[in-house]
């Protein structure tokens, strides 16, 4: 039974493979930092509009409508927004900072 060829180690790896996955995982970081900007726009600015109103949820039961339209939930899902939103800029900056070093 032969043995199987060792794996190089991250210290052995090639520069190209290196700086390939350097590049990935700034990519991801970005697509990251992206989405989290975009759906904390979402959950900032959606809970307010006219359109919350005219959704599905709120006609299932009258216990989940109170829930839908309470003000107190709207805010709930603002702050999950600025949440998400710090969360974005945070990794941009990060990704940002890596980029110029």
């Amino acid at each position: 039974m032969t043995q199987p060829a060792p794996q190089p180690g991250p210290e052995e790896q090639s520069p190209d493979r290196s700086r390939l996955l350097k590049w990935h995982k700034r990519v991801l970081g970005l697509c990251l930092a992206l989405f989290a900007i975009e759906l904390g726009v979402f959950l900032i600015v959606f809970p307010w509009l006219r359109s919350w109103d005219l959704n599905w949820v709120p006609l299932q039961s009258p216990e989940m409508r109170a829930i839908w339209m309470s003000p107190y939930f709207r805010g709930a899902l603002t702050g999950l927004g600025l949440v998400n939103l710090y969360v974005g800029f945070e990794e941009l900056l990060r990704q940002l900072r890596s980029l110029f070093q």
